[in-house]
């Protein structure tokens, strides 16, 4: 087997599309023969490339848990506190079992987005002055696709790697950085050339994208260029850095009105002034039970929701005043009587579990499409909040959080917390807002806190006794993948 982190699939023209059975796609395979010069030979050919890119975003990658970027996202939630099960199933995550070297949960996420940083890597490095079309829709193309580069880097390094310490000389072992397709192992990069290699590309996507437009959300602009900037400047502990970029980013858009946010996250995202970035999952392309509304909706029937309905972890749900519309996105009884009124369908033998979510709407009981939310507006106002906050800007930081604070609830007031206090409800709007899409476990690495899932509605036996982790414990970094370690003789394991 060739080395994971240069595997590549391209199917010309159409998109990326992996073994939904297999996991051959962890091989360089150019399905049709097409080499790399002719797909970057014009810019529709990139183009094509490109959307190949987006596309596989949603698409599957061996088991349908593990449906692009979508099941990435609640199974990052799933190693936190905020996401409880009610069934003892489909564990995996949840129980940090998939940390093991030979997980098939850890070992596929890890060759997906080398995959695709493959893909990013042959239009980053192949469109030049030799690719007709014009010098525009070049930059277009290899800004998004640097975006790609940084993005995916970003998630390796945030799970395979040790969090990235602010103030320290962070040398200790980071992921590869691939900047070119190659199949010759190579070593692991330190977690601060990750960090560094990761703002170099975003700076230079930025310059990039400047002033164009996208075709849809689907795409990444400028904007999205610049949301990520902010996220990684707050895991690197650079405030400043994420408070600029995060008040750029968020210049154009607006924040959902209460009445539309109480109807849950479903397609539309193209329309909303609330989505930054989000797939959206087209008619003839869905994968009916792996996508992400057939885990996270309310509404879909599938296995997973009718046995296994996500709920909120009860001590945080407890803190959501009465007043904030995000309250009704739970429902403490589990009847979702008023999801029922509204004529949305939950199938009879779905179970009932207290606090299940309704954040989540699919388009219906046998259509689970849910555009995925990548990036939104609110979290622009909460990275700028906790990041002013940190600095001791107290004021400045209350300023921040209440426009998004506000709009989810028309009773918030403008804090007059201050220090650790002030901090503490930024944490707790950030965890309300961002349930299910991907963060919190990240957020308690990069702050080193300890994963504490007590004295609520979490079930020590569907955790797999898997209650509290200290801060600090080596569980909190995954091991390499086995199959790399075989194939790259300089890979180097994580502690076990």
């Amino acid at each position: 087997m060739k080395n994971i982190v240069y595997s590549l699939v391209f199917i010309f023209g159409a998109f990326l599309i992996f073994s939904a059975c297999s996991e051959d796609y962890l091989e360089i395979l150019p399905t049709d023969g097409v080499s790399d010069a002719g797909v970057t030979s014009s810019t529709g050919t990139a183009m094509a490339s490109l959307n190949g890119i987006h596309r596989a975003m949603y698409d599957r990658y061996g088991s349908q848990g593990r449906v692009g970027i979508s099941s990435w996202y609640y199974h990052i939630d799933e190693q936190g506190e905020d996401m409880v099960f009610n069934y003892p199933t489909w564990t995996t995550h949840l129980r940090w079992l998939h940390r093991s070297a030979t997980s098939s949960y850890n070992r596929s996420p890890w060759g997906m987005f080398y995959a695709w940083i493959v893909n990013a890597n042959i239009l980053i490095n192949g469109i030049d002055e030799n690719t007709t079309g014009s010098q525009e829709d070049k930059d277009y193309i290899v800004g998004q696709a640097l975006v790609y580069r940084a993005f995916l880097h970003y998630q390796l390094v945030q799970q395979w790697a040790d969090r990235y310490v602010p103030g320290g000389d962070n040398t200790h072992p980071g992921v590869p950085y691939m900047k070119i397709a190659t199949s010759e192992g190579q070593p692991r990069n330190t977690v601060e050339e990750v960090y560094t290699y990761i703002n170099q590309d975003l700076d230079d996507a930025i310059i990039l994208l400047e002033g164009k437009s996208r075709k849809n959300k689907s795409h990444i602009n400028v904007d999205v260029a610049r949301g990520i900037k902010a996220r990684v400047a707050l895991t690197m502990g650079d405030y400043p850095t994420a408070v600029n970029y995060a008040q750029l980013a968020r210049t154009d858009y607006e924040l959902m009105d209460s009445a539309t946010y109480s109807l849950g996250f479903r397609m539309g995202s193209e329309s909303s002034g609330e989505y930054m970035w989000a797939s959206q999952i087209q008619e003839d392309q869905t994968d009916k039970w792996g996508n992400f509304g057939a885990y996270m909706s309310r509404n879909f029937s599938s296995t997973s929701i009718r046995r296994n309905p996500r709920s909120i972890f009860s001590v945080l749900y407890d803190q959501i005043a009465d007043t904030d519309v995000r309250k009704t996105l739970w429902d403490p009884t589990g009847e979702h009587l008023d999801l029922q009124a509204r004529g949305i369908e939950i199938v009879a033998n779905a179970a009932r579990y207290p606090y299940t979510n309704q954040k989540f709407i699919a388009v219906s009981t046998s259509d689970s499409r849910v555009d995925v939310p990548h990036m939104r507006v609110s979290e622009m106002y909460l990275i700028e909040a906790e990041a002013e906050a940190r600095q001791g800007h107290d004021d400045l930081a209350a300023a921040a959080l209440y426009p998004m604070a506000v709009a989810r609830d028309p009773s918030y007031t403008l804090s007059t917390n201050t220090g650790q206090d002030l901090i503490d409800e930024i944490m707790i709007q950030r965890r309300v807002e961002l349930w299910g899409e991907g963060q919190r476990f990240f957020d308690l690495k990069r702050l080193n806190l300890p994963l504490d899932r007590t004295g609520g509605n979490h079930s020590s036996s569907i955790n797999g006794t898997l209650m509290q982790v200290p801060a600090g414990d080596t569980r909190w970094t995954s091991l390499i993948p086995q199959a790399e370690m075989d194939a790259n003789p300089l890979m180097t394991q994580n502690p076990l």
